[in-house]
């Protein structure tokens, strides 16, 4: 079993009754006022709100979520995060083995709720109430290879918790979060056919730089998997290799960042994958103040782009009334402008395959134990 949380304030229950609606936009229904006190009925929300803890559980699959060293990434993992913080509470995500202990720890009150792929027989033969994770838009988790049976499972369908978890699904995907978010985790993005090639490369090149990949990754506390996914993206790990601009290595570093991070011979394999983590490590501490896995992916962008880039378009997203340093809000701009411009298409692409590659690597036991 496995558990991640993240941190924020406590909310108590007068505070939800007397927030105007503005400051309720994005966190909460309004509730009718008997069913916050129902002081008979032993509600999760309450749970919640004393506790100023949403515990969730779920079965890590590609819909849900990955585990990226000690940080979670995923479609159904990073919905139930935004709506941890719109309730601003600390969030306690577990995995457990299979979706009928999932549905047993709410059964129980174990977690206050579920997110899975359970059939709505077996979650109603457990006297549990269910909804879509998507607000009825299967297609758009349909068109990015995602689990169309993606639920939220609690434990009664008056709960407060409930309630205004459905709202704020339903609310995401009027706003498009919940599309982006699909469209982030695409698992079509890399086609089915060019896998065998991948895996190909991966068995035949991994063996020789696996220990540098870990070696390296350890002095500068990254998953080791990330930047083996990284150089799979920059050179398909090729150490020879060298782009029409001038980048080159195994890492595709620029002359002034391999100077930069005291790179003296970018073919050499071994130097290549300390300047690439190094000037990754710089990326990740400008983006401090962003928690994981956002700041993975930020930090993907400027390493990718520049951070001057980044920060462009933080600034942009903040001139917008838009929250600059949540990664759905990049991302969209990225998607939404990589017509008009490359950079943006191929840094969206690039932090997507990056994405893809490192849970490959993660997933696929010969990988991981050569």
């Amino acid at each position: 079993m496995h558990s991640s949380s993240t941190s924020g304030s406590r909310l108590s229950l007068n505070s939800l009754k007397s927030l105007p609606i503005k400051s309720l936009a994005f966190s909460t229904l309004l509730l009718p006022f008997h069913s916050i006190n129902a002081s008979k009925t032993a509600y999760q929300f309450d749970t919640v709100v004393n506790n100023n803890k949403l515990v969730v559980v779920s079965v890590a699959n590609p819909t849900t979520v990955f585990e990226d060293s000690d940080h979670l990434h995923g479609f159904g993992y990073d919905l139930v995060r935004n709506y941890a913080e719109s309730l601003n509470v600390r969030l306690e995500f577990k995995t457990v083995d299979d979706n009928a202990t999932a549905l047993k720890w709410v059964k129980q009150g174990k977690a206050n709720f579920a997110m899975t792929t359970a059939s709505i027989q077996s979650i109603e033969a457990k006297k549990l109430t269910s909804f879509s994770a998507s607000c009825g838009d299967t297609a758009s988790l349909q068109k990015n290879g995602l689990n169309t049976d993606l639920n939220w499972v609690f434990k009664a369908a008056d709960d407060p918790l409930s309630e205004t978890a459905n709202g704020f699904i339903c609310r995401s995907k009027q706003s498009g979060t919940l599309q982006q978010l699909a469209s982030f985790y695409n698992r079509n993005v890399i086609k089915q056919e060019s896998w065998d090639i991948i895996q190909r490369d991966l068995n035949k090149r991994m063996p020789i730089y696996k220990a540098n990949f870990q070696r390296t990754a350890n002095q500068y506390d990254i998953d080791w998997h990330l930047l083996a996914a990284i150089g799979y993206q920059e050179s398909y790990l090729k150490p020879n290799s060298v782009s029409p601009t001038g980048v080159r290595g195994l890492m595709m570093l620029t002359n002034s960042t391999a100077k930069a991070m005291g790179v003296t011979n970018r073919t050499d394999p071994a130097q290549s994958i300390q300047g690439g983590a190094k000037y990754y490590d710089q990326m990740l501490d400008r983006y401090s103040d962003i928690p994981y896995p956002d700041r993975n992916w930020y930090a993907l962008v400027a390493y990718n782009m520049g951070p001057g880039a980044v920060n462009q378009i933080q600034n942009r997203l903040k001139a917008q009334g838009k929250n600059p340093n949540k990664w759905v809000h990049l991302y969209a701009y990225l998607e939404r402008n990589k017509a008009s411009n490359g950079r943006y298409r191929q840094a969206a692409q690039y932090v997507t395959r990056i994405r893809a590659y490192l849970e490959h690597i993660k997933t696929t036991p010969q990988l991981v134990n050569i």
